[in-house]
């Protein structure tokens, strides 16, 4: 299995919001170039998200199901595509003040199943050191937003400063 992890400085349930809008999904996810949602219930059980992979002229179409969700703790996904399918499970852990974003993927089904091996997962765990740091800026990025929307409704400086990211769903 192809494991990382990545200590980011917000909580849980930060984290947790970038995680389960699938609007931001591509802002995250390495190779992935379009997300759209399949249905509106997005992360929950059996939902599903479509997605797009372009490398130079070559284009894929894939989706993602999310197999197992308990939010704010462990989300866990299929990634679907004509090579066949990927497990991408992300745990998120309270470390003090922080989270601590576990990824551990792997083939699934299909023909690169066979095909699994040592160098795969050092390839895999390469895109999930960046897949990590891209969620990272996301959430900062979605915090600063959301404090921003906030900071306006509010006198220059008051009130606002050092709240975590609410729950808009603002879109990059």
């Amino acid at each position: 299995m192809a494991r990382w992890h990545r200590l980011i400085t917000a909580t849980p349930a930060d984290v947790w919001a970038v995680l389960g809008d699938g609007s931001l999904y591509a802002r995250w996810v390495v190779g992935t170039q379009d997300t759209w949602e399949r249905d509106e219930a997005w992360p929950a059980l059996g939902s599903e998200l479509g997605y797009t992979v372009k490398l130079g002229p070559w284009t894929m179409k894939g989706r993602t199901i999310s197999r197992l969700c308990e939010p704010e703790k462990r989300l866990e996904l299929e990634a679907v595509n004509p090579l066949g399918s990927a497990r991408i499970g992300l745990r998120t852990l309270r470390w003090g003040d922080d989270c601590l974003v576990l990824v551990d993927e792997h083939p699934l089904r299909g023909p690169a199943t066979p095909l699994h091996n040592t160098a795969l997962d050092a390839l895999v765990r390469w895109r999930n050191r960046h897949m990590l740091a891209r969620l990272d800026r996301a959430v900062k990025e979605r915090a600063e937003q959301a404090g921003q929307t906030e900071g306006s409704a509010h006198t220059a400086g008051a009130g606002w400063a050092g709240t975590s990211a609410g729950t808009s769903h603002g879109h990059p």
